[in-house]
């Protein structure tokens, strides 16, 4: 035979097997012939299972769950010819009491993932406080230790925590359930996933309907209005609307036997005087599966309560051990996590205080850089104020040296001053002689007026008489020679009168020509007096000397330190009708209390411009009013 051929014909005496467990995927290669237990073994074996009685595979048979029979082979049972075939190995059989019965980590985390999806498919029914609770156990079991830093909120967002109808139950967000359960959560540290699991069934058991098996049944034959539940205490009678509460209840050690009879169920009590309990399902498989569901539960419940075999001894023992190694390890990883967070603290508070440190040192560099910046700014700045005081100091001398010049300039103002002043009063004085003058002429002008207007009168009267004189004499030859001599007669005195005239005339008009060049030569002094003044006042308002002075007295005050600085000033002398000031700029009397010199009013003279009789123009002179100029501070 070639090994073609040999090899075609193992693969015909084989089929394959996927196994789904709670948490993975099996894929196994089967004989033909193999019993159900020699399958039920190898994936006990891969799952490194000793506690196998709780276990079964399961398959789907015409809509309804079937446990694979271990005493038939599978391929003559009701599985679906399939390739490959589909098994569920799941907890067939529930312990009374899970700390006391469950010895193995991976018979518990598999009776732990079964029942949290049966209590998050609604097949076990809890409150929403124990739902929380339970959840907050499996986080623990998932995740371990709460920390705040890693855990943030929304971490569970991803994770399926609570029934739909908890959900449902109340108005609250995932947000506000996940806060609720986080909060427990945080509450569970220190607690090791075995340990947490284990917690978390603990818990479960204590619920109606956990490990319960329910299938509808009826009294009669017609009617299905009631529940058999099967667990591993005994069997229940539920109504069909209540499935917490039993109507009856009968345990395992009260039943001497069970049997079946087509669609007829028959539980015998031990008591002969109690009534037998008869029931009637709906299908003949359904029968045949409440019949073998009560007997292995029976068979496990009498098992439980006797000596346990060498076998079970050993598995306990061996669970025990197990149990206390990894609890001694548990701890001593708890201790280590401890020492490993106290030295993890201690490494955060030595690289905190690292950190001040460095924080002080930097910030001793930076203060010792600023003081090393500040005395460089200090010695620069003492250094740029020696500077100053050296410019100071020289400053001081220049201030000193200009003092003198400006006290030497104060002096020859003074001096100007007075000489000015002695001019001003020399003018005066030539003003008044001029006044005087002006006022003398103006009285002898009054009297040649009066001379000049007798004179008038008197030819006037003279004129007058000569007329009447020429009209009282006739024209005869006798009286002609009369005529002529009185005429002759009266010609020498007409001719003296008008001689007299002209010769008062002339000296009219010779006076007031004296009177009219000493008025010109008068004004012209005045004006060249005002032209010098005026000069002086110019050359004295481009002076610098206040501002010298203050720049001295500025110089005195850097030098002496003083606070104030007050320019002198002089008390007004009043020897003469002048305020004369040491110092200052000249400028017009404005302020009453200064002393202004007035000069007074120059007359107005009205003299004849002709003496023929023509009409009289008036020559007006005036001395305009003077405010003198007065030098002061």
């Amino acid at each position: 035979m070639s090994l073609r051929s040999l090899k075609r014909k193992q693969q015909q005496k084989t089929f394959k097997v996927k196994v789904i467990t709670m948490e993975s995927e099996l894929e196994l290669s089967c004989e033909m012939d193999w019993k159900g237990k020699d399958l039920f073994e190898l994936v006990c074996k891969h799952l490194v299972l000793k506690e196998t009685w709780f276990f079964g595979l399961q398959y789907v048979a015409n809509g309804m769950d079937t446990w694979l029979k271990l005493d038939k082979k599978v391929l003559q049972q009701d599985v679906p010819k399939e390739d490959p075939l589909k098994f569920r190995f799941l907890a067939k059989f529930y312990p009374e009491n899970v700390s006391e019965e469950l010895f193995q980590d991976i018979t518990q985390h598999l009776f732990f993932l079964q029942v949290k999806k049966q209590i998050l498919d609604e097949e076990i029914i809890c409150s929403a406080e124990a739902s929380v609770l339970l959840a907050s156990y499996a986080i623990q079991a998932k995740y371990g230790d709460y920390n705040p830093n890693i855990h943030q909120p929304g971490f569970l967002s991803q994770e399926e925590l609570l029934p739909q109808r908890v959900l449902q139950q109340y108005q609250m967000t995932s947000e506000m359930w996940q806060e609720k359960i986080t909060a427990w959560y945080a509450e569970h540290r220190g607690i090791a996933r075995d340990e947490a699991e284990i917690n978390y069934l603990k818990l479960a058991q204590d619920l109606d309907m956990y490990g319960m098996n329910y299938f509808p049944i009826s009294q009669t034959k017609n009617d299905s209005d009631m529940l058999l539940g099967v667990d591993a205490k005994g069997i229940h009678i539920y109504s069909r609307n209540n499935k917490f509460s039993p109507l009856k209840s009968l345990k395992w050690g009260d039943i001497r036997n069970i049997s079946y009879n087509s669609k007829k169920l028959k539980f015998t009590p031990v008591d002969k005087k109690a009534e037998t309990f008869k029931f009637y399902s709906k299908e003949q498989n359904e029968n045949k599966l409440i019949f073998h569901l009560c007997i292995e539960n029976h068979n496990l419940f009498l098992t439980k309560r006797k000596v346990d075999s060498i076998e079970m001894q050993q598995i306990k023992m061996q669970a025990k051990e197990e149990k206390a190694r990894k609890k001694k390890e548990h701890q001593r990883l708890v201790m280590e996590k401890q020492l490993r967070e106290e030295a993890e603290r201690a490494k955060e508070d030595i690289e905190r205080r690292l950190f001040q440190v460095e924080e002080e040192a930097r910030q001793a560099n930076e203060a010792l850089h600023r003081s090393n910046e500040t005395a460089e700014l200090l010695a620069e700045k003492v250094q740029i104020a020696e500077d100053e005081a050296k410019l100071l100091a020289q400053d001081a001398v220049e201030a000193r040296h200009e003092l003198q010049r400006l006290e030497l300039a104060v002096l020859k103002s003074k001096d100007e001053m007075r000489m000015m002043e002695k001019k001003m009063r020399e003018s005066d004085m030539i003003t008044m002689k001029l006044l005087q003058e002006s006022d003398r002429r103006a009285k002898e002008v009054e009297m040649l007026e009066q001379d000049l207007q007798k004179a008038r009168e008197a030819e006037r009267i003279t004129k007058q008489r000569l007329l009447e004189l020429g009209n009282i004499c006739q024209p005869s030859p006798t009286k002609g020679l009369t005529q002529d001599t009185s005429e002759n007669d009266n010609k020498i005195p007409r001719q003296d009168v008008d001689t007299e005239y002209k010769r008062l005339s002339l000296e009219i008009e010779k006076e007031r020509m004296d009177y009219l060049e000493k008025s010109k030569r008068l004004e012209n002094q005045l004006n060249e007096l005002k032209l010098e003044i005026h000069a002086l006042k110019q050359e004295d308002r481009h002076m610098t000397t206040p501002r010298l002075w203050n720049s001295s007295q500025r110089s005195k005050y850097n030098l002496h330190g003083s606070d104030t600085y007050l320019m002198q000033t002089y008390k007004k002398e009043q020897a003469s009708p002048y305020y004369i000031s040491p110092l200052g700029t000249i400028r017009s009397c404005v302020d009453p209390d200064l002393v202004t010199y007035t000069s007074p009013i120059r007359m107005v003279h009205t003299l004849p411009s002709n003496i023929n009789g023509r009409e009289n123009q008036q020559n007006t002179r005036k001395v305009e009013k003077c405010d003198l100029d007065v030098i002061y501070i």
